[in-house]
C-alpha cells in the first residue's frame, strides 16, 4: 500500500492521542475529536485512518480506540521496540539517550563518541570500536548526533557496517544509498520556521 509522507507523519499523532484518550478511559472517540486536537480537517482524519484501519467508525459513537491503536500499531510497525546506536554523545546525543518517551518506537542501546572521556565501556564506547560492539548485535538504525562536518564520514561508515535507517540531527542532508532509509532534522530550519509563524501572528 502506498501512504503519502505527510499522511506518514500524521499516523504517530493519531496513535499518541488514542492513547492519551484510552489512559483516560475512553471507549470511543470521532474523528472530529482527534481533527480539533491537531487543527485538522475530520475528513482528513477519516481518510488517513481509513488507509490503515477498517475500523471505520459508527455514526454518533466514533471509532474503537483500543482497535484503532491496535491498527496504527501494526501498520506503524511498533509492536516490537528496534534497537538503535546513537553517533556522538554531547548534550544532544546524551539528551536523546537518556529521553523515554519514544516508548515502543526504539531503544538506544549504545552510544559512540571520538572524545576517550564519555566513554564507559557499559553504553558509549569509543568511534573505532564501532564495527566490533555492534557486529553481534541486531541493531538497524542509526542516529546522528555529530558536527556537520563529521556527520557525512559517520553515515558512511554505518551505511558500511549494516545500518539500513539513518536519524540524522546533523543540519546537513546526508548521502546515502537507494535502499537505506534517511530522515534529516534540521533543528535550526524548525526554529526558523516557528519564529516566522510567531511573528506573523
Amino acid at each position: 500500500m502506498k501512504i503519502s509522507d505527510a499522511t506518514l507523519k500524521r499516523l504517530p499523532q493519531y496513535l499518541r492521542i488514542l492513547k492519551s484518550k484510552q489512559k483516560e478511559n475512553v471507549a470511543n472517540v470521532s474523528s472530529t475529536t482527534i481533527a480539533n486536537e491537531l487543527n485538522l480537517n475530520s475528513i482528513q482524519v477519516r481518510k488517513d485512518l481509513a488507509l490503515v484501519s477498517k475500523n471505520d467508525g459508527k455514526p454518533g459513537i466514533g471509532f474503537d480506540v483500543t482497535e484503532l491503536i491496535t491498527d496504527l500499531e501494526i501498520f506503524l510497525d511498533l509492536n516490537n521496540t528496534k534497537n538503535a546506536i546513537i553517533v556522538g554523545t554531547g548534550r544532544l546525543g546524551q539528551a536523546l539517550m537518556n529521553y523515554n518517551g519514544f516508548e515502543n518506537n526504539i531503544s538506544i542501546v549504545l552510544g559512540f563518541d571520538n572524545d576517550k572521556t564519555k566513554c564507559d565501556n557499559k553504553k558509549i564506547f569509543h568511534i573505532e570500536e564501532i564495527k566490533k560492539v555492534i557486529s553481534k548485535r541486531n541493531i538497524h538504525i542509526g542516529i546522528i548526533t555529530v558536527p556537520k562536518e563529521f556527520a557525512q564520514e559517520v553515515c558512511n561508515l554505518l551505511v558500511e557496517i549494516g545500518i539500513t535507517a539513518i536519524w540524522n540531527f546533523a543540519p546537513i542532508n546526508l548521502q546515502v544509498p537507494k535502499n537505506i532509509a534517511i530522515k534529516n532534522e534540521d533543528l535550526s530550519a524548525s526554529l526558523s520556521i516557528l519564529i516566522k509563524q510567531m511573528n506573523k501572528k
